[in-house]
C-alpha cells in the first residue's frame, strides 16, 4: 500500500467515528482491495486512537468528515510518539485494546460489507 494510498484508507475509516449515521459499505468498498487483516490493524492501531474521541464527546466536532490532511497528520504524529517512547507505547496498548472492545461492532459492520 502506498501512502497516498494508506491517507484514503484513513480516511475512509474514520468515516465510521463522524456523527452521522456511519455507511460501512461505502468503507467496505473503498477498503476491500486490501488485506483485511491490515485494515483491521489500521482500524484499531492508527485511525481509532485519533478519532474516537469525536464519538465520546456530547456535541461532537466532526458531523460530516474528518479533514484528510490533518487526519493523516495526527495519525503520524501519534505514530511518531509512539515509536519514540516506551511508556507512550504501553499506554497505546492499552488504548488499543480498549478500542478494539469498544468499537467491536465497527469493524464487525465493515467486514460484513467486504464482498466474499
Amino acid at each position: 500500500m502506498t501512502d497516498e494510498e494508506r491517507s484514503y484508507v484513513y480516511w475512509a475509516l474514520s468515516d465510521a467515528f463522524v456523527d452521522t449515521e456511519v455507511d460501512y459499505e461505502a468503507i467496505a468498498r473503498q477498503t476491500e482491495d486490501y488485506d483485511p487483516e491490515e485494515i483491521k490493524r489500521i482500524l484499531y492501531h492508527e485511525v481509532a486512537p485519533i478519532c474516537h474521541t469525536n464519538l465520546e464527546t456530547v456535541i461532537p466536532i466532526i458531523w460530516s468528515a474528518f479533514n484528510l490532511d490533518n487526519l493523516k497528520a495526527d495519525i503520524q504524529k501519534s505514530l511518531q510518539a509512539r515509536e519514540n517512547s516506551y511508556l507512550r507505547r504501553q499506554k497505546d496498548k492499552l488504548l488499543i485494546r480498549w478500542l478494539e472492545f469498544r468499537y467491536k461492532y465497527i469493524w464487525q459492520e465493515i467486514s460484513k460489507n467486504y464482498r466474499k
